[in-house]
């Protein structure tokens, strides 16, 4: 069978650079952000293939990635159901086959996006397959734990599991140990197109780069106010930072404690809220998980990033179902 341009196949696709990669920042203006949203942003997070097949037995992935020592881990989808996992040899180029059932679809692979895969072409054995057709466009931006650090396999991060449950085309826009207000990610986020955004930080905010309550309270205000002005009426729901033991009442450099910080980002919301943004609701992180669910006392462990998918994918159902009146 001749090889298809996998691009068409391509969904979770915010940009692409001149080599028509998927990246996840505007690579037309990465002079205004931090260089670890750039670096995370090189990296394919939650990019992956969706297709619908009539009648093929099998699909081949010619690709390119990082080479090392751990195996390319493949999965293959159809909604909520995992049906198979292909472990390829690391090599820096490579053709993977995955076998497929005798169903249409449509059908997930989530490819190994650690080690950034770049996909050169793809071929079905027998049969044929097309594009999967559109769903609607979920931006999700946050800090490491969006990013879906500390799962077992992509599709395990909440914002891919979250996706699924809702039917919802994820675009993953998690910069792990970033996030933290970047105004010039929210004017990104202004500029593309969505039919619903999640935004999910501020852990950040109390270590790395410690924030006060009220530079927290600011930049959250701000942050707001710059996606609205490319998306005034999208569906846009708040997660506030989730349990983090070591942080919840310790106090930063600046004296802030995350159970502060987090009362600032939720304060403002609700604000916003009340000053008429029927479109925005409030998430309120503390709760959602418990130490079990940590991995590391800060990341979610796969247990964790079901827990948080389905609070998200509950929340969310509900604003996408219950516009203004």
């Amino acid at each position: 069978m001749t090889w298809l341009d996998p691009g068409l196949f391509l969904r979770g696709v915010a940009w692409r650079d001149t080599d028509g990669l998927p990246v996840r920042a505007d690579p037309g203006d990465l002079d205004r952000l931090p260089w670890d949203v750039t670096e995370r942003a090189e990296v394919p997070v939650g990019v992956r293939l969706e297709f619908v097949s009539f009648g093929a037995g099998a699909v081949e992935l010619h690709y390119r990635a990082v080479a090392g020592t751990v195996p390319h881990a493949f999965g293959l989808w159809e909604g909520g159901r995992r049906l198979a996992e292909v472990l390829a040899e690391p090599a820096a180029e490579s053709v993977v086959r995955i076998e497929l059932p005798p169903l249409q679809g449509p059908f997930t692979v989530y490819p190994p996006e650690t080690q950034s895969p770049r996909f050169l072409g793809i071929r079905t054995v027998g049969g044929r397959i097309e594009p999967a057709g559109p769903r609607p466009r979920w931006l999700v931006h946050g800090d490491s734990i969006t990013e879906g650090w500390w799962s077992t396999r992509p599709a395990h991060a909440w914002p891919a599991t979250a996706g699924r449950l809702l039917g919802l085309d994820t675009v993953n826009l998690g910069y792990a140990g970033a996030a933290r207000g970047e105004l010039a990610t929210a004017l990104q986020l202004a500029t593309l197109p969505a039919d619903a955004v999640t935004l999910a930080f501020g852990t950040n905010c109390w270590g790395r780069t410690p924030f006060t309550a009220p530079l927290l309270r600011e930049t959250v205000r701000a942050f707001l106010a710059l996606v609205r002005q490319g998306h005034p009426h999208t569906p846009l729901l708040v997660l506030s930072p989730v349990l983090r033991p070591e942080a919840e009442h310790a106090p930063n450099a600046l004296g802030a404690t995350l159970a502060g910080l987090r009362e600032a980002l939720e304060d403002v919301v609700r604000e916003e809220m009340s000053a008429g943004d029927a479109r925005l609701a409030l998430l309120p992180g503390h709760g959602l998980l418990g130490p079990e669910h940590l991995a590391d006392g800060l990341h979610p462990n796969d247990a964790g990033h079901a827990a948080l998918a389905d609070a998200v994918a509950t929340a969310l159902d509900k604003l996408l179902r219950h516009p203004p009146a």
